[in-house]
């Protein structure tokens, strides 16, 4: 539960952001993810969604968080959350967000969410990465800028989850050979184009239906890469209609070949799993870099 000092806290933030009166009537607790502490804060002028977690164990978490959704929100493209405030209580890291009711999916859900990540995904940069680093899920996501896909894959995605996954005894020496050999063969693999503006995370779980029906994106790990990463996480856990790819190839065709790399690009996603849920998710990394040798 907060505290009192908190909640006093948050009661005079909502009144300053919002330049109104209002007083916050209940702090409800509710279900926001595996890593954060989630509540709606409902209060005498409407509901606010509120997350917090520990300021010194995930410092600037919100903080790339909110920047995540300003940018996402400033393409036009997809409809994210407005931002309210972030900020630091003690030890205390918080975000607040405007609170969604969740309405009813509309007759053309998935067909308006392919066009919508098509129009995200035509904002490019020279650049893979972004001007500075966030997280996915719980764990630090380092963004260097890179000209170089096939760099900025191995050494900002592969390479330190891999590595990650070898301290903790998930992987083992004739998996980092594997790997290595992985490495050299991906200039063989990835498509040659324009690094995308990606949500970085897109999996069923980070989007939620609102009001008016349609798809809104949440929990973003934004930065500029290979467009079909999102596509293929996408597809990694499944919930998402074929009218949603469907609908996004017709808007932005992507290049041949696509479906046979889903795989390759499902690799990252494996690898944070495999880093953060431990061995269930290894057998599935092993047969993708055995795959592509």
């Amino acid at each position: 539960m907060l505290t009192t000092l908190f909640s006093d806290h948050l009661n005079w933030l909502l009144q300053q952001k919002t330049g109104s009166d209002s007083t916050i009537r209940s702090i409800k607790s509710i279900a926001g993810g595996s890593i954060n502490n989630a509540y709606k804060l409902e209060t005498s002028s409407g509901n606010y969604f509120l997350k917090v977690n520990s300021a010194s164990r995930f410092p600037g978490m919100f903080e790339a968080e909110e920047n995540g959704l300003d940018l996402l929100r400033k393409t036009n493209g997809v409809d994210v959350p407005k931002t309210i405030c972030v900020g630091e209580f003690e030890n205390t890291s918080y975000l607040i967000l405007e609170f969604i009711s969740p309405g009813k999916r509309n007759k053309n859900y998935f067909q308006k969410l392919g066009n919508d990540i098509a129009a995200l995904h035509q904002n490019q940069s020279k650049y893979f990465g972004l001007n500075y680093a966030n997280y996915i899920g719980s764990l630090n996501q380092s963004n260097q800028l890179s000209k170089s896909g096939v760099d900025f894959m191995i050494n900002e995605r592969f390479e330190p989850l891999i590595k990650a996954a070898f301290k903790k005894g998930l992987l083992d020496n004739s998996h980092l050979h594997l790997a290595e050999t992985f490495y050299k063969r991906l200039p063989d693999f990835l498509p040659v184009e324009a690094p995308s503006l990606l949500h970085g995370d897109l999996w069923n779980g980070n989007i939620i239906t609102g009001n008016s029906g349609s798809a809104m994106l949440i929990d973003p790990a934004v930065y500029y890469g290979y467009r079909e990463t999102d596509l293929s996480m996408a597809k990694l856990f499944g919930g998402f209609d074929e009218q949603f790819f469907n609908s996004y190839i017709e808007t932005f065709p992507l290049a041949d070949g696509w479906e046979d790399r889903v795989e390759l690009f499902q690799m990252y996603p494996l690898l944070v799993h495999l880093n953060l849920f431990g061995i269930s998710y290894r057998g599935s990394v092993i047969e993708i870099l055995k795959r592509h040798q």
